[in-house]
Formats: C-alpha cells, sequence, structure tokens
C-alpha cells in the first residue's frame, strides 16, 4: 500500500490530503485538513510555521511521496503567484529533506482526473471531491478538497502508468 500527501500551498492556509492507494485502483482518503498560518505574521515566519508543521505531518503521515500543484502565474496576480513560490519551495525543501518523490501536476490535469474537466471552479471540484470519497459534505476550505485532488490525480497518474 503506497501513500501519497498532496498539498495544496499557501500562506494563510495550506490544504493536505492523504491517500492510500489500494491495488485495486481506487484510493483510499486517510486523512484531510489544513495548515493555518498567521495572516499577520511576517513571511519569514509563515514559512518557518509552515516547514515545522509540515515537517510534523510527514512524520505522522510517513507517506511516500508528495505530490504538488505546477506553479503557474497569472499576470493578473504575479505577487500571489511569488508568494505561493515561496510555500511550495518550502514544501519541496520539506520532502526532498525526508528523501521522498515529489509529482508535479498541471492545475488542468488535476482538476480533469477529479472533475472530467480541466478548467473546474472550486466549487466543482468540493463536489466531485465528496463524491469519488463518499464524504457528507464537501471538503471545507476548499484548500482541502484542493489537496485531496492533487493526491487523486497523482494515483491516477501511478494506475495510467500501470502494465
Amino acid at each position: 500500500m503506497s501513500r501519497i500527501l498532496g498539498v495544496d500551498p499557501g500562506l494563510r492556509c495550506t490544504g493536505y490530503g492523504l491517500l492510500a492507494e489500494m491495488g485495486s485502483g481506487i484510493p483510499r482518503l486517510l486523512e484531510a485538513g489544513v495548515i493555518r498560518l498567521d495572516a499577520a505574521a511576517s513571511v519569514e515566519s509563515r514559512l518557518r510555521t509552515l516547514g515545522d508543521e509540515l515537517e510534523g505531518l510527514l512524520g505522522k503521515a510517513a507517506p511516500d511521496r508528495v505530490a504538488v500543484e505546477k506553479l503557474y502565474a497569472h499576470y493578473r496576480h504575479p505577487r500571489t503567484a511569488i508568494l505561493m513560490g515561496h510555500a511550495r519551495g518550502v514544501i519541496l525543501f520539506c520532502a526532498a529533506r525526508r528523501g521522498l518523490a515529489v509529482q508535479h501536476l498541471p492545475s488542468t490535469e488535476v482538476k480533469k482526473a477529479v472533475t472530467g474537466k480541466g478548467h473546474a471552479s472550486k466549487g466543482q471540484i468540493q463536489s466531485a471531491v465528496a463524491a469519488h470519497f463518499n464524504l457528507a459534505e464537501p471538503p471545507e476550505p476548499p484548500d482541502v478538497a484542493d489537496a485531496i485532488a492533487v493526491a487523486f490525480c497523482a494515483a491516477a497518474r501511478s494506475a495510467w502508468a500501470e502494465p
């Protein structure tokens, strides 16, 4: 049984979702949640807190690999992309420190794997994740659903690669 930790980076709220690949082709959701960061704290402080919290999560969850979305920048929001890059860098550093493989997934591929549409909305992702994992309600906040979707896409990629 392989374990995949999907992470949706953020400097206020970083979502995570831990899936187990069961061999049946259908992953099982083991755990999901958020790492909340103090928006009033300096970027440096938030990055350190993110690193500390993520190190604890990696130790507890014991994933075999980590999956994150590739970074992309929309020309209207370059500052957001830069800040997300800082958070993503911490995630990559923590994974590398533990010797974990990292899968970098395009957001359109993640959305398509979960919803069937490469340009799905946050609400559509939440609903699709709830349906795939038989959850009573869509995951909240959306960062959690996004992280689960990233892990789901990574698991789907593994299944596609099998002979």
